[in-house]
């Protein structure tokens, strides 16, 4: 699974719809808000690789709380079930391409392509405060991966259970809002392959052969913090891999098995709908 690029899509998208987190309990709010800002980003090529990419990145503000179709601070998705405690809904993930010449692991091999995800989402509440202010899920996306080209290729599917909890308004800090995410990543064959696989045409004497197979991809641990002001919106985070114990950890595309991503992202609000709607966030 390319997490670099995954890290900076989601990230992206985390950071840019997470101004909807200002209280937890039901509340009017507009039906959509747009806006921009920017953020920088530094985490690795991939996950696994020893380099280390510095971004600064234009970023869009999107909200919107729609029947169906929501943008929120829990990303992009469309809703088909949602109950008190059992959510339903679509998950979608995107991540950008990279090129082999700027990986030294990667030298002479093929480029990475951008790749789009889609799949179900079932989400389960298993604590949530009266006045919606703090909760624990568990979130189970479940994506099948195809490249971005002009002859789209099925790459696999990248599952990724992970603990959720947020906390909004921290003690002595109002309007702050924390979350807390860690879960272990699986992806079957042709997605680990895709990444960690070394063809024998490619091999080095650095660079050995090797197929990667399917199983555990390590572990993500995740710390967000955000505050939504009346025009704009600050947000942050740090998150840590371990890839000890992943199926491919033995690939010699992998060069690093721990590593911090972080980063810093402002918005404001440039417009918003004059439609009030009641939302549960």
């Amino acid at each position: 699974m390319n997490a670099a690029g995954k890290t900076l899509v989601a990230m992206l998208a985390g950071l840019a719809l997470m101004p909807n987190a200002v209280r937890a309990e039901q509340q009017e709010k507009p039906l959509w808000e747009v806006g921009a800002g920017v953020a920088a980003f530094s985490f690795p090529a991939y996950r696994g690789s020893d380099q280390t990419n510095n971004f600064l990145l234009p970023v869009p503000l999107v909200t919107y709380h729609g029947d169906f179709f929501k943008a929120d601070r829990h990303g992009i998705r469309g809703s088909f079930f949602d109950s008190d405690r059992v959510d339903l809904t679509v998950s979608l993930a995107l991540s950008p391409p990279a090129s082999s010449e700027d990986i030294k692991a990667r030298s002479g091999m093929k480029d990475i392509e951008g790749t789009f995800e889609i799949g179900p989402q079932m989400d389960f509440t298993f604590w949530r405060s009266e006045n919606r202010a703090r909760f624990v899920k568990l979130l189970m996306p479940l994506r099948a991966a195809f490249t971005v080209e002009s002859s789209p290729k099925d790459i696999g599917w990248v599952f990724h259970p992970k603990l959720n909890m947020d906390i909004t308004d921290l003690p002595n800090m109002p309007g702050w809002n924390l979350g807390l995410l860690a879960g272990p990543l699986f992806g079957d064959k042709r997605q680990h392959a895709y990444y960690y696989s070394v063809d024998p045409q490619y091999a080095t004497a650095s660079r050995p052969a090797y197929e990667a197979k399917a199983g555990y991809a390590g572990m993500q641990y995740l710390v967000g913090l955000s505050k939504r002001f009346p025009k704009f919106w600050v947000g942050s985070f740090v998150r840590y891999d371990n890839l000890s114990g992943a199926t491919f950890e033995d690939s010699p595309l992998v060069r690093q098995k721990d590593y911090f991503a972080a980063g810093l992202a402002i918005s404001w609000i440039i417009s918003e709908s004059s439609t009030r709607v009641m939302v549960n966030d």
